[in-house]
């Protein structure tokens, strides 16, 4: 199908983003790398009047540590998270997450800021970020603001930007000696929508046990899910065997699915019951790696 019409803009910085915002309202969206909103826009599903084109904002687009958190500038590319040094060998599951976004073809243009902003519960990145306990910085007419990544997903597409705000920067916090984390997600083809997806990421204490744990969920209930049920039973019970599968009894009870055309909502609780067992294993190795 083809696009309704609107008007095209190109916002040369984050103020002149802004300020169209402003004059536009409503009746304007952000296009980042498109790769989510184009779509919509083909099958009508989205008809803005006017197309905000962040693209040009060059200084938007980074990957750097800062003092206590891993900077990711809203307009980085997959491939380019995908490929960075220090994303790879302290922050594998970023990598995890950005491999299996699409194809590489979308992740070539895709941007980690709009897969966070576009606020689909099947994209990957929403439920690293909740596991990473990340947060978001936004920036508006009245200057920036960081929002935690637990108050920023409101409803599916609908974040708490406000609606003359840009998502300019995700903060995770600085990796620890004795952490990791890992995504998982099962796909009925490779490039597809999750099914199920569950990221896991802890932080060990020096005895070996479980000083912080992180469990996010993907395409299954109208949000991003952050399984803090599953999360506070690992806290209390410990690493063996029986505490993991515990936790990912309760991540799927925590799950809200609807069935659809990739599967009941029962099978998809158990997706994300083994998912969270085998990326919490994942996690704790890759912890135990860096101890």
């Amino acid at each position: 199908m083809i696009p309704a019409r609107f008007e095209y803009h190109v916002a040369s910085d984050v103020p002149a983003a802004i300020a169209l915002l402003g004059r536009y309202g409503d009746e304007a969206k952000l296009l980042a790398g498109g790769q989510s909103l184009i779509p919509l826009m083909r099958f009508r599903l989205a008809q803005p009047a006017h197309l905000i084109d962040l693209g040009r904002i060059s200084d938007l687009a980074y990957v750097r540590e800062n003092d206590g958190h891993l900077a990711i500038g809203a307009l980085t590319r997959e491939v380019d998270l995908e490929g960075s040094a220090v994303v790879a060998e302290r922050y594998p599951i970023l990598v995890d997450a950005s491999s299996v976004v699409a194809d590489p073809l979308v992740r070539n243009l895709a941007t980690v800021g709009g897969n966070v902003a576009h606020a689909d519960p099947a994209n990957d990145h929403p439920a690293v970020m909740l596991a990473l306990r990340a947060e978001v910085v936004a920036e508006g007419p009245r200057g920036r603001r960081t929002i935690a990544i637990d108050d920023f997903f409101v409803d599916t597409f609908t974040t708490a930007l406000g609606q003359d705000e840009v998502l300019v920067e995700l903060r995770v916090p600085r990796s620890r000696p004795s952490s990791g984390g890992a995504y998982l997600k099962l796909e009925r083809k490779v490039g597809d929508y999750a099914i199920a997806g569950v990221a896991a990421h802890v932080v060990l204490n020096p005895q070996g046990g479980l000083e912080q744990v992180g469990i996010g969920l993907t395409n299954v209930g109208p949000t991003p899910i952050r399984a803090a049920r599953a999360e506070a039973a690992l806290l209390d019970a410990g690493l063996d065997e029986s505490s993991l599968r515990q936790a990912g009894a309760l991540a799927a009870d925590e799950a809200d699915p609807v069935g659809d055309l990739r599967g009941p909502a029962d099978y998809k609780r158990a997706v994300v019951r083994t998912l969270t067992v085998r990326a919490l294993r994942r996690a704790v190795d890759r912890a135990g790696a860096r101890r």
